[in-house]
């Protein structure tokens, strides 16, 4: 006769390729149920990964269908994100479970690019997603999102709510004055508005807020990872030496705060030619996975030079969005999986669920 055990033995040789472990040692099998030879269960992934629900689900049905006395299988392959350890002495953001930091050590490598199709990858994968826009001196996130010249509301006068833009949540400065005026501020007035605008959008019920910072090591980065409960934080580079003397000083800072960095990026590793296919090394090839190596963090993928996803983003429209389902959008899919596994593999932070004790006198 079947038993559970059986269909709990069969499961461990399913192993999720986005984590190289198998459903069971995940604990992702939730509500496993037999009746009459019919099978039903729930995958419950600790990550987003829409598009690869009907090949887990396949999987795990082709698999229990081997199990003597098993006639029917039926899968429900879901998302179950938490809220994860941040820096000691922090809790979690209210309305948002985790907060990821996009970082590089220098200007020009394709941050922001970067981060707004990484937000929209995790979106498309079922995830609810928000992106602040922390470059107070030169924000683009407007107009990479389509959203130049249009004003946040603020019900209260005390808070603001967040723009919406293809199906994900978005914060910046950009927002919130013209276009062409210069922000001619110091140090402490630029991380106060960061705090501000960190603190004051009504963030609704996120699962990820990126957060797109200038390039550098100075007063916007230390204060985000100081004071803000920063889940992780992942690093962009191009292959060349240059720019990667900057992501490395990037790094140590975050391990020096205490930030776990979650891996590197690395961007504009190859040329394709638009016309012929051609695929040439323009700066240089191997420098992400080498620093990669060199500080013990995961090399999360390799991004083309391609005039296409320049061209999205300038029309407003990055990458993800512009073609969904095509070969730019896939690898930015797959490198927003690979920090959500991560940030998934991190000790989960109980402190929303716990109860609040109020001393008062009687």
């Amino acid at each position: 006769m079947t038993t559970e055990t059986d269909l709990l033995d069969k499961l461990k040789t399913c192993v999720d390729s986005d984590t190289g472990r198998d459903y069971v040692a995940m604990k992702a099998v939730r509500d496993l149920r037999l009746e009459g030879g019919q099978v039903s269960l729930t995958i419950a992934l600790p990550y987003p990964a829409r598009s690869r629900h009907a090949e887990i689900a396949a999987q795990v049905e082709a698999a229990l269908k081997t199990v003597p006395g098993v006639v029917g299988v039926a899968v429900k392959v879901e998302a179950r994100i938490e809220a994860h350890t941040v820096q000691r002495g922090l809790t979690p953001l209210p309305g948002v479970k985790n907060v990821i930091a996009v970082a590089s050590g220098k200007g020009g490598v394709g941050k922001s690019t970067t981060a707004v199709n990484l937000a929209l990858a995790l979106a498309a994968e079922g995830a609810r997603v928000g992106l602040l826009d922390a470059d107070i001196y030169g924000p683009s996130q407007p107009l990479m999102l389509g959203l130049q010249g249009q004003k946040p509301e603020s019900p209260d006068g005390k808070s603001i709510l967040p723009m919406q833009a293809h199906g994900i949540q978005a914060m910046s400065i950009g927002f919130l004055i013209d276009a062409e005026q210069p922000m001619v501020w110091r140090g402490p007035m630029v991380t106060q508005a960061l705090m501000q605008l960190l603190n004051d959008t009504r963030w609704d019920n996120l699962d990820y807020l990126l957060i797109d910072l200038p390039p550098g090591t100075g007063d916007i980065q230390l204060t985000l990872s100081q004071k803000v409960p920063v889940t992780g934080a992942v690093i962009v580079t191009t292959p060349q030496d240059i720019a990667l003397l900057d992501a490395r000083k990037g790094l140590k800072m975050f391990e020096k705060v205490g930030v776990p960095v979650t891996g590197v990026v690395e961007n504009m590793a190859m040329h394709i030619c638009s016309n012929c296919g051609h695929v040439e090394a323009i700066f240089g090839e191997g420098g992400g996975g080498r620093m990669a190596v060199e500080y013990g963090v995961e090399l999360l993928g390799q991004l083309p030079l391609e005039l296409s996803i320049r061209l999205a983003t300038d029309q407003g429209k990055p990458s993800v969005a512009a073609e969904p389902d095509g070969k730019v959008a896939a690898l930015y899919k797959a490198i927003a999986r690979k920090v959500a596994v991560k940030v998934g593999e991190k000790a989960k932070d109980f402190s929303a669920k716990l109860p609040k004790i109020v001393i008062q006198n009687t």
